[in-house]
């Protein structure tokens, strides 16, 4: 079985590549979102469509986020080489009282043998839970 066949069903290799995205949020580092985002990304958020450079743009000044935690992730296989991480996010922005929660869904694929994020999607919630 190769490499990326067998990457493809396990959900803590794609756990960790979202959690690198988080912890760029969290230390205000925008060369490691960089590095972690495919340059043709995208997202779509509330706010409406974010490439890469937008996506990056939002920690020049520093961490947007102080806390964050992960739940009820699903795996999803879109094909050799490409997964789709869903999950719940409850995070607290950085300076803020109050936590936040959303649904996130990311596109993950294998690119010259490094894996990239490709696309993600937030859809936020009304119940949020502490973090």
């Amino acid at each position: 079985m190769g490499a990326s066949v067998r990457l493809m069903n396990d959900l803590d290799f794609f756990l960790s590549l979202e959690t690198q995205v988080w912890e760029a949020l969290v230390a205000g580092d925008a060369a490691a979102d960089e590095a972690l985002l495919a340059e043709d990304f995208l997202g779509v958020y509330s706010t409406g469509y974010a490439e890469r450079a937008c996506h990056v743009d939002q920690i020049s000044d520093g961490p947007t986020v102080e806390l964050y935690e992960i739940s009820a992730p699903r795996l999803v296989p879109l094909g050799p080489g490409r997964a789709l991480l869903a999950y719940r996010a409850d995070y607290i922005r950085k300076g803020a009282d109050t936590s936040e929660a959303m649904y996130v869904s990311s596109i993950w694929e294998e690119r010259g043998g490094r894996w990239l994020n490709t696309f993600s999607q937030d859809s936020s919630t009304d119940d949020p839970a502490p973090v």
